[in-house]
């Protein structure tokens, strides 16, 4: 090579590196930092999700609600096929009115959950094409370098010039790094446009989840509307009838006072039985320490004869007693551990008891209007269900009385230590006092009065104190 050509060559060398290894070196930092900034706006949409209910929370929601619905039709239409109203199906639309309000809840849920999510997209999108901006911006400066090297120098020359073997290995890593860079740089660019053509069609799909969520809204609305028009026309026919529907009422009152002073009597019994139970246990405890104390005391004036008389007295092993039969064990109030545990086990459980048969409660507990200054007291809950259905303890206990009560009709009492639950309005009875009993056993088949409304009247008592059921069953 001339003197000439090679101080052409060595400017040129030394002019490319001073544009292209600023280039390269900015490349492999924009290389580095693109995994990190694409990993960011991926993450970018669970924001919001995080911020408000998650999707997944909301579908659950969605389908529960929608399965509630589907039962309450099913128990509407047992009482809708009458051909008068009736004040259990009055409670069976005003349910279906509530999960249809939740329902259109869920629904705005739903569209203010998507708004959010398309909004992240939107951001998700600007900020990838801000950075296949930067990658093209960074591809383009690159070509033009190597453009500019190509028409000075070709590759062979630049590693074949080298003055010594190590400047040739030096040119030659450098080269292959720019080659590889440059690879990078289109893997990364198509790699960005895939996930900006995922973002756009995932906008497109969210717009149209959108729309059919907005038409499923209005489409639901008109249903609400439908069903508190048959509401009022319940409540106009029911209230034509206030006399009869009083006079129901007075029935119920009176059969439910039947049952609250059965139930009392009966617990009433069985506390002062173990009561009796209880002092009884006491009195036999107090005459075995006495008797142990005079037994002490004569043992000790008989070691105190015998060592006054100086007599030698052999040591002997005291003749073997015979073990006396373990006594039951009893509290305060007359309870034997047994009984103890269960009321315990049962108190534990609050909140958490299955339902006596499956359905929605018609009748809360206390004292409401059913209808315009027509009130209902209830000492328990209604729970409203289909036809046929079989009736469940919910709980571990033993029956205490099976008996039949009016309007109430079959009553069923189970004791669970001092807690004593109470299923009304059985159409047939399976078990008799005294039966111990698993939880989730059959013990009946609910009863279906002559306007198709299904219910069991369930009670939970504290020896003579009434509880609330609902917050005992089991959220549903």
């Amino acid at each position: 090579m001339s003197k000439k050509r090679f101080d052409c060559y060595a400017e040129n060398t030394a002019a490319e590196r001073k544009s292209i290894v600023p280039s390269f070196q900015h490349n492999t930092s924009l290389a580095f930092k693109l995994p990190v900034l694409i990993g960011l706006v991926l993450l970018l949409s669970c924001f919001s999700a995080m911020a408000q209910k998650s999707r997944q929370q909301l579908e659950k929601e969605k389908r529960e609600n929608m399965e509630r619905l589907q039962e309450l039709q099913g128990i509407l239409k047992q009482t809708t096929e009458q051909k008068r109203a009736s004040l259990g199906q009055l409670k069976a639309i005003k349910q279906q009115i509530n999960a249809q309000n939740r329902k259109i809840d869920l629904i705005n849920d739903d569209l203010k959950l998507m708004d959010s999510e398309l909004t992240e997209l939107q951001q998700a999108k600007i900020a990838l094409d801000k950075d296949l901006d930067k990658l093209r911006e960074e591809y383009a400066r690159m070509i033009y370098n190597a453009s500019k090297h190509n028409n000075s120098l070709s590759e062979l020359s630049f590693l074949f010039s080298a003055p010594t073997f190590n400047q040739f290995l030096v040119r030659y890593k450098y080269l292959k790094q720019y080659t590889d860079e440059r690879e990078k740089q289109v893997s990364q660019m198509k790699k960005v446009q895939s996930l900006m053509i995922a973002k756009s069609n995932s906008i497109s799909n969210k717009k149209k989840d959108q729309e059919n969520a907005l038409k499923t809204r209005i489409a639901e609305s008109k249903n609400l509307e439908q069903l508190k028009g048959e509401k009022d026309k319940v409540v106009q026919e029911l209230s034509g009838r206030e006399a009869e529907i009083r006079s129901e009422v007075a029935e119920v009152r009176k059969a439910n006072k039947q049952l609250e002073n059965a139930l009392t009597r009966i617990i009433q019994r069985e506390i002062e039985e173990r009561r009796e139970r209880a002092r009884a246990a006491a009195r036999e405890k107090a005459a075995r320490e006495r008797a142990e104390r005079e037994a002490a005391a004569r043992a000790a004036a008989e070691r105190a004869k015998e060592k006054d008389n100086n007599e030698e007295i052999t040591k002997a092993e005291p003749p073997t007693a015979k073990p006396e039969p373990k006594k039951e064990e009893l509290n305060n109030e007359g309870m034997n551990e047994e009984e103890v545990t269960l009321a315990s086990s049962f108190a534990a459980n609050r909140g958490r008891l299955p339902w006596p048969v499956p359905g929605f409660i018609s009748d809360g507990f206390g004292t409401k209007e059913v209808l315009k200054n027509v009130y209902q007291e209830n000492q328990g809950v209604d729970i409203q269900t289909n036809a046929g259905t079989s009736v469940r303890t919910v709980y571990d206990g033993v029956v205490m009385d099976v008996t039949n009560m009016g309007v109430m009709r079959n009553v069923v009492f189970v004791q669970h230590g001092d807690f004593y639950t109470v299923y009304a309005k059985l159409k047939n009875v399976n078990v008799r006092p005294g039966q111990k009993l698993k939880a989730r056993d059959t013990i009946g088949v609910v009863a279906t009065d002559g306007d198709g409304v299904s219910e069991v009247n369930f009670q939970i008592w504290k020896n003579t104190s009434k509880l609330n059921p609902e917050t005992w069953l089991r959220p549903r």
